[in-house]
């Protein structure tokens, strides 16, 4: 059996404009799904599995310094809820930083795509095998395992790259990664290639590459070869190419969760909507009220 990375990179370097005002003076990961930072819900992934080191790609020295403090203990505030006795409180402070977990930090000077900011984790992953989240995308599982821990089954059992998939109409597929040749087997989608954004035309499956990733650690030699595309950045979804082209194993997965998309304030409003009425009742009882009592508008 493969043994599973004990690595993550969480890019989080960009400036987030798609959710201004609120972002321009903090980070987009504190931002709130369901009353949690949604960086959080990244990190409680990876503690599931038993990651032992995550590495945050930063923009500049006030986006690491934020993610810094916020895992870093805090005695006084701790202290504070001790003798106040607000216990519940305590324990939702202090399961922020996960049992034994490091936290890294490598700086992306200049926005040049999503593969380049992996590629600045090169030296402290080192020759590990590792993960790779995209935080703005929240997966939240209903029942059973978490995403990570889906992935990680089939990775022990394929080897290779290994990634979650989710399924859309062709028209949709224009806005992301598609598996080439790819055949469907149960939850697993094993295929040849992967091209990224491709035209509507030339759409080569429904399913689409939205991560997490796990990776081989030979995908950090594959990035400084992968090509620029049309907007100058350089995608993960590049080097995954040219790795399949060397007869690297690339395994879809439609994993058994439900997809909060958290990248523009419309979605993450939506998002915090859909996950709070799942998982209240009482908030749910209390939407129903409001629709009955509320004054509808006459259009």
């Amino acid at each position: 059996m493969r043994k599973r990375p004990e690595v993550c990179i969480l890019p989080v370097a960009g400036l987030s404009t798609r959710n201004l005002p609120s972002t321009k003076a903090i980070h987009k990961g504190f931002l709130t799904l369901n009353s949690k930072p949604i960086i959080q819900y990244a990190v409680d992934a990876c503690a599931e599995i038993g990651i032992k080191e995550i590495i945050f790609i930063h923009s500049d020295q006030s986006c690491k310094e934020i993610f810094e403090r916020h895992y870093s203990t805090y005695p006084w505030l701790e202290n504070h809820l001790l003798e106040k006795k607000k216990l519940e409180l305590l324990k939702v402070v202090q399961d922020i930083i996960p049992q034994g977990m490091k936290f890294s930090f490598a700086e992306q000077k200049e926005p040049k795509g999503n593969g380049h900011a992996i590629l600045m984790a090169k030296e402290l992953v080192g020759d590990r095998d590792f993960i790779v989240m995209w935080p703005d995308d929240v997966y939240i599982n209903i029942k059973g395992d978490g995403i990570l821990k889906q992935l990680v089954k089939v990775y022990e059992e394929e080897g290779g790259m290994v990634e979650n998939i989710i399924e859309f109409p062709k028209e949709e597929m224009i806005r992301y990664g598609a598996l080439i040749d790819a055949e469907r087997d149960g939850n697993k989608v094993h295929a040849k290639d992967i091209i990224e954004k491709p035209k509507l035309e030339d759409v080569p499956s429904n399913y689409a590459s939205m991560g997490p990733y796990i990776m081989p650690n030979s995908i950090m030699d594959y990035l400084p070869k992968a090509t620029a595309g049309l907007n100058g950045e350089i995608n993960l979804t590049d080097a995954m190419h040219l790795a399949c082209l060397d007869g690297v194993p690339l395994t879809g997965v439609i994993c058994d969760v439900v997809r909060y998309d958290c990248g523009t304030n419309d979605d993450l409003a939506k998002a915090n909507l859909k996950l709070s009425l799942m998982e209240s009742s009482d908030l749910r009882r209390y939407c129903q009220e409001l629709l009955d009592t509320m004054p509808m508008p006459s259009k």
